[in-house]
């Protein structure tokens, strides 16, 4: 292993050794050896030119179509133009100034040669400037041996850099070659032999020099088994160890908190919400710390909106005006109060359209009683609902029963017999007066008695109505529903309206079930659950049983409340930490109130800790934590603080996981008594988060049921230098939404102050200007690299030219706590048109008039975070629009990734979009993106078998020798791959 251990240094020499440790982070012969080729080209080859990605920089084999020396300014400069051509495209060289000379003697048309550079586009043509070269094909007396040497051999093509080819790579890499002999191979014997994978020295010798295509096969596939298997056992230990940590078992408690808030929640939780807790639960009761991941949608719940109508003694009332203590009607008819209310921001909603024409609002987990002839009822979530609305014959396939009449009472006055009231509006068309629509069952019978007429009429037969007017028609419609029947309003013609109704026999309506004819997408609106104290836990809202959300992370946290533990959520920002804590308490409602007056018995204190808390509230939060009177704390990076102590922390809850580091986690980790349970959440995996799943280092549950049509955001690329006008268009889109009563964000990824100037002669602007050529280089040459854009100059660009008139503000993060809030207070109330703002409107920031978002350089931000970004519009009742304006070429890779974000709203897909763009990150180290990865030949997403079959294979392995004793080599890889650093990041977790 010393021979793979030998610096670079002393067997390249101290420049070449400098470049690849400077640029491509190889130190030693080991690194060499494992920096392996991306492709291969045979002897001959033409690579295909019309496939090359632009802004990048690569290899191609090529031939010299044609050269020539132009003159420019005025004589005084000249550039050597190359056209090369493989049958597909053809690609453009240019060398300026002294630099022509070597290539004008060598690159004459017929020439076959290695180039390398960054692809660019000049005049709609692909073009290298002043890429390296080396030729292919000299006469037989100059530079026979290279001809020789590429004449039946594949080419390693290596990942190369702007100061190192790659054929520059692949020398170097034949001068450590031989010491690929003294590589140790980590895999067991057992394995290798099993798996039939070959040695690891003759894999390393085929990777570099193959003979043949198989050869690349077997070493790739060798090669991937290496990290895989090294991986899986350094993790395999880990999970081993982690079951030897001394955590305290939380068991769950009968007649706690916890039952005392599920006995608060109607019904049952959703199917894959039990199967969650049930594993949360599960890793709780044990006596090792829990360390799970839950992806999903942990909010998503059962909902109506503010203006859907609860049925209460004295009639309907908005959802909106809801209170603890409001009393509502059942669906047995009886009576009882609502003693939860939780406002849950807004949601998409859905329309369910019954038979009879009658509609109710509810959110995609709404739960609905609901049957078949067949099965009788069950309880069912709208999802459900809609994935299997019909029978195989197309009929409707579900009903909803019919809630018991029950006597209403406004208190209004009555002084007129009801069924002369039904007769007089027969004749005159007015609407039935309140207190007769909300009054005694047989009174409402009565006055629907006198509308027909037919006051001995049987009470079970059908019956056709012609009505005067529509709201004396939708009136006798209403009254026949509060009294158990069927009625359908339809145009007559004339201004007429035919009610066809049906009112249920003595003893019963089960034939006057209405079927849901179709449910319908109606966008987001403000929602709110609330929990009514009733075995049934259900209400009656336009005559449907309905039931509402609960979180699956509160559960686990009162869960450990229960077994004398306390409980802590992480959350990025002061903002969501106090959405956190509001909705906590609001769901608990007295049961957050323990030790208080008029808390519950069972009760427990949850409490908030930020760091712009005033001191005497920051003292009684931390006195609260250290005695154990708060059970639950929500809290930021204020939590992490040393002065921070708890009394017995059993549970760490970490909210959108990529926000926080390691290092940060792990010291809120570090304040329990001994190791407490880790539940990690995130509504959008990133890279790292969906490698280290697939690897399993940590436990994975997944609420996957992500709302069909989830949010209307359209969302569309912005081609701004190739296309200027669609830019101009956005800002008139911009203006087109605040004009109709909405408002914008611009987000720019700079602030844009002293600090962060750009460089001399870069021009900026709205449109995304180019940064000026090199004085000393013609205008083919790679234009200066300009800096991010900027709120601070967007900002006055705009409102003095696009956007002027408007009302524009700007917020980042290094204005004054008070400016921040001020900004944001008067962009919530509707003062300001338009908030040009860097990222940190990315969590928390919920204002529902706002429709529209540009995002310059879009190409500047990862998948997850534009995502993040994008969901900061469509969060009210109007649709939301997100452009993505970008300077990148069509055909980079940047704009492929902004054209994948726009093709989708499922936060899952994106993750693995992001991955497959970004690779994985250090999976054993901190890094949380795909800058420094420990993989170079396997890649998560292709490679989910061999990961899965490497992870068995080190499970059997470590649990029958931990310490690896009868592995030696393994152990070596281990050492190598395991570094100070990433041996804390595995003992930190």
């Amino acid at each position: 292993m010393a021979a793979l251990d030998e610096p670079l240094k002393k067997i390249l020499g101290g420049t070449t050794a400098k470049v690849l440790a400077e640029q491509l982070d190889l130190h030693t012969v080991g690194d060499l050896l494992h920096h392996y080729p991306r492709r291969y080209a045979e002897r001959g080859e033409l690579t295909r030119l019309a496939d090359l990605p632009l802004d990048e920089h690569v290899t191609v084999v090529a031939q010299v179509a044609d050269a020539r020396v132009l003159k420019f300014n005025a004589g005084r400069g000249q550039r050597l133009e190359v056209t090369l051509t493989d049958g597909s495209g053809r690609l453009q060289l240019v060398f300026f100034g002294k630099g022509i000379h070597k290539p004008h003697k060598e690159l004459l048309p017929g020439r076959r040669a290695m180039f390398a550079g960054k692809v660019s586009v000049f005049n709609r043509k692909l073009q290298l400037a002043h890429p390296e070269y080396e030729l292919l094909d000299r006469d037989a007396g100059d530079g026979a041996d290279a001809a020789s040497a590429f004449a039946h051999q594949l080419m390693p093509i290596y990942p190369a850099c702007q100061q190192m080819a790659s054929w520059k790579i692949a020398k170097a890499v034949d001068a450590v070659l031989p010491s690929a002999q003294d590589a140790v191979d980590p895999l067991p014997e057992a394995l290798r032999e099993g798996r039939a994978l070959v040695p690891l020295t003759e894999a390393l010798l085929k990777i570099h020099r193959p003979g043949t295509k198989a050869d690349i096969a077997d070493a790739r596939a060798r090669l991937k088994w290496d990290e895989a298997f090294v991986m899986q056992v350094a993790l395999a230990r880990r999970r081993l160890a982690d079951t030897q940590l001394p955590a305290v078992a939380r068991k769950s408690v009968d007649g706690g908190i916890l039952d005392a808030f599920d006995a608060k929640l109607p019904f049952t939780l959703t199917d894959g919400q039990q199967k969650v807790s049930r594993e949360i639960f599960a890793d709780l009761a044990t006596e090792h710390p829990m360390h799970r991941l839950l992806q999903g949608e942990v909010g998503s719940g059962k909902a109506q909106p503010l203006d859907a109508l609860v049925l209460t003694p004295r009639g309907f009332r908005p959802m909106g005006e809801m209170a603890v203590g409001t009393e509502v009607v059942v669906p047995s008819g009886e009576t009882a109060v609502v003693d939860g209310v939780f406002p849950q921001g807004e949601r998409e909603v859905w329309r369910l359209v019954l038979s009879d024409g009658s509609a109710v609002e509810c959110d995609d987990e709404h739960l609905w009683i609901a049957g078949t002839r067949d099965t009788g009822d069950r309880v069912l979530t709208t999802r459900e609902l809609k994935a299997d609305l019909r029978d195989a014959d197309g009929r409707p396939k579900w009903s909803v029963p019919v809630a018991a009449p029950v006597d209403l009472d406004t208190g209004g006055l009555r002084p007129r017999d009801p069924y002369e009231v039904g007769r007089a509006l027969a004749d005159d068309g007015g609407r039935v007066p309140d207190a007769y629509r909300h009054a005694p069952v047989k009174d409402r019978l009565a006055v629907v008695r006198g509308l027909l007429g037919a006051g001995d009429r049987p009470a079970g037969a059908a019956a056709v109505f012609r009505a005067p007017s529509g709201a004396l028609a939708e009136d006798l419609a209403w009254l026949v529903r509060s009294l158990g029947g069927r009625a359908r309003v339809r145009a007559a013609g004339e201004g007429a309206y035919e009610v066809r109704l049906a009112l249920p026999e003595e003893g019963g309506g089960d034939d006057l079930r209405r079927t849901i004819d179709a449910i319908e997408h109606v966008g987001r609106k403000p929602v709110q659950c609330i929990s009514v104290a009733h075995p049934d836990h259900a209400y009656v809202t336009d005559h449907f049983t309905v039931t509402h959300n609960t979180m699956v992370a509160l559960r686990a946290m009162l869960g450990v409340v229960d077994s004398g533990g306390q409980a802590a959520m992480l959350a990025p920002t002061e903002v969501l930490a106090q959405q956190h804590h509001r909705s906590i308490t609001e769901m608990m409602g007295e049961l957050a109130e323990g030790g208080m007056l008029g808390g519950a018995e069972q009760g427990t204190k949850v409490v908030l800790l930020t760091g712009s808390m005033g001191a005497a509230a920051r003292r009684q939060a931390l006195l609260d934590l250290v005695t154990g009177e708060a059970g639950i704390v929500v809290g930021t990076h204020a939590l992490i603080e040393d002065k921070v102590q708890f009394h017995d922390l059993g549970l760490v809850v970490v909210d959108e996981q990529h926000r926080f580091g390691v290092e940060q986690r792990d010291a809120l980790r570090g304040k329990g008594k001994q190791p407490p349970h880790l539940l990690v959440m995130t509504a959008t995996p990133i890279p790292r988060t969906v490698a280290m799943t697939v690897f399993g280092d940590l436990e994975t549950s997944v609420l996957d049921q992500l709302p069909a049509g989830r949010s209307p955001i359209a969302s569309h690329v912005v081609p701004a230098k190739d296309k200027p006008h669609f830019l101009a268009r956005a800002w008139e889109r911009v203006r087109e939404e605040v004009a109709a009563g909405h408002q914008g964000y611009v987000v720019c990824p700079r602030i844009g102050d002293d600090e962060d100037e750009a460089p001399k002669g870069a021009k900026k602007g709205a449109s995304g200007a180019k940064g000026a050529a090199a004085k000393e280089s013609s205008p083919e040459d790679a234009e200066e690299k300009r800096p991010p854009l900027a709120v601070l100059d967007i900002a006055e660009q705009l409102a003095g030219g696009p956007l002027a008139g408007l009302r524009v503000a700007v917020l980042h993060g290094r204005m004054a706590p008070d400016d921040k809030d001020e900004v944001m207070r008067s962009f919530a109330a509707g003062e300001l048109d338009v908030l040009v703002a860097t990222t940190v409107i990315e969590v928390g920031v919920n204002v529902p008039n706002a429709t529209a978002m540009v995002i310059m350089d879009a190409d500047r931000f990862g998948v997850s975070q534009l995502h993040q970004l994008r969901g900061r519009v469509g969060r009210g009742s109007a649709p939301g629009l997100c452009l993505l304006v970008s300077e990148m070429p069509e055909a980079s890779p940047a704009r492929a990734r902004l054209a994948a974000v726009a093709g989708t709203l499922d936060g899952f897909e994106l993750s693995r979009i992001d991955l497959e763009q970004r690779r994985e990150g250090d999976v054993l180290g901190q890094a949380q993106s795909g800058v420094r990865s420990s993989l170079r030949m396997l890649t998560v997403i292709d490679d989910e078998d061999i990961i899965a079959s490497a992870r068995e294979e080190a499970t059997a392995l470590v649990a029958d020798d931990p310490e690896l004793t009868g592995y030696p080599e393994l152990r070596i890889a281990l050492s190598a791959l395991l570094d100070e650093e990433r041996e804390q990041y595995l003992d930190k977790g």
